[in-house]
């Protein structure tokens, strides 16, 4: 039953920091359309919430997102503990992520390795 509750509070906080990337007035933050929150993992006992940032841009530009967002975590808190109804709202961390990136390297590769195999089927047909 807390596991329900874990990741539900989970998808909140993920579906609240994303809704305020907008608001905030950092520069690293800034440009939150190539930014997103990849996912949240609230602890069993709800004190700590790791959040993964990623960015379209790279690596490097999620790491810098990460410091804006460590700035701005008074403000997200407060906001977290106001919409969920929360009196201790989970300590943040933020953790820079590059799953964005590696999926779109593995598209890539995938669309290179597609008109080979289309090309080698073509010739067994024939």
């Amino acid at each position: 039953m807390a596991e329900i509750k874990q990741g539900r509070m989970s998808e909140d906080i993920r579906r609240i920091i994303a809704g305020k990337m907008r608001d905030l007035k950092d520069p690293r933050i800034k440009g939150g359309d190539m930014l997103t929150v990849v996912r949240c993992d609230v602890s069993r006992d709800g004190s700590y919430c790791k959040v993964y940032i990623s960015s379209f841009e790279g690596y490097a530009r999620a790491k810098e997102a990460v410091k804006g967002f460590e700035s701005a975590k008074g403000y997200l808190k407060r906001e977290i503990s106001n919409v969920l109804g929360l009196r201790k709202c989970p300590e943040l961390s933020f953790v820079a992520d590059d799953s964005i990136e590696h999926s779109a390297q593995i598209n890539k590769l995938l669309k290179e390795a597609l008109p080979r195999e289309e090309v080698a089927i073509e010739e067994d047909g024939e």
